[in-house]
């Protein structure tokens, strides 16, 4: 979870293709802050510890509907995409799924690849994060993938098996270099877009700048440093989950009218949520 928050926090300044593709750079400046990846990346967390290991599917997509909206609605401004930020505040029939193939499904699963003991259940779990908002096969596709990659790396796997697991799994092509990737790339928040990007960049990199932020872009770094911090630093276990959650629920740092501003705009300018 520290991955994924760290990833959005040094890829926050970068959004909307801000700033050159280069692995040259501060890791965090006065411009970094989390934004509402890392919001329900918490919320998530919150939600499968509340619901229990043994969590039924319904059980599980309850308590991520309530979390997901109770930590939305503490963090109004953080940056979310219009058909979320409806929902977010959506009651009664229209607040189900809302067939979403955007890449924030991934982006807030890193908790379900530490929770369980098995693929079969980390996979399951996953699904039921994201069938609540993004329950299109490619945003469901994409939470199972990032969650997995997590699950294979903590208990053992290396890169090239993940990579061959993913391949199999989910058909996702590797085919292109991370250059190739740089000279197409555009600000496009779908999974299918933005997950070989990710991936590719944590198959590639040794480090944190080199995994994730040599396309510059929030989505990837959020994505692929979980994924990083498990193979150099040993990750975030569940034990520490926690604390994690206490830390950012007492964290009540009043925005700026400038980042107010700012956090407007990202919701007017954001389509797929």
């Amino acid at each position: 979870m520290y991955g994924a928050i760290l990833g959005d926090m040094i890829g926050s300044r970068f959004e909307f293709d801000r700033g050159g593709w280069t692995k040259e750079f501060e890791l965090l400046t006065e411009e970094s802050g989390w934004t509402d990846d890392t919001v329900m990346t918490v919320a998530v967390a919150d939600a499968l510890l509340r619901a229990g290991k043994d969590a039924s599917t319904t059980e599980i997509e309850a308590a991520c509907t309530e979390a997901m909206r109770r930590w939305g609605r503490r963090y109004p401004h953080a940056g979310y995409g219009g058909r979320f930020a409806n929902w977010l505040t959506t009651l009664g029939r229209e607040s189900g799924p809302y067939g979403s193939y955007g890449n924030g499904s991934a982006m807030r699963v890193s908790a379900a690849g530490w929770l369980y003991d098995t693929a079969e259940r980390t996979r399951e779990v996953a699904r039921a994060t994201a069938n609540v908002t993004h329950n299109h096969p490619e945003g469901i596709k994409g939470a199972e993938c990032t969650a997995m990659v997590i699950y294979l790396g903590r208990t053992g796997a290396g890169k090239e098996e993940i990579r061959e697991y993913v391949i199999r799994e989910f058909g996702y092509d590797f085919s292109e270099t991370l250059d190739e990737m740089r000279a197409r790339h555009a600000h496009v928040e779908s999974c299918q877009d933005s997950l070989p990007k990710a991936l590719r960049s944590f198959f590639d990199g040794t480090d944190y700048p080199t995994s994730g932020t040599a396309l510059n872009t929030k989505t990837v770094d959020a994505t692929a440093q979980p994924l990083t911090k498990l193979h150099i630093g040993g990750g975030q276990g569940p034990q520490d989950f926690p604390g994690t959650l206490k830390s950012f629920r007492y964290y009540d740092r009043v925005l700026t009218e400038e980042e107010l501003k700012r956090n407007r705009q990202v919701d007017s300018a954001r389509y797929f949520g």
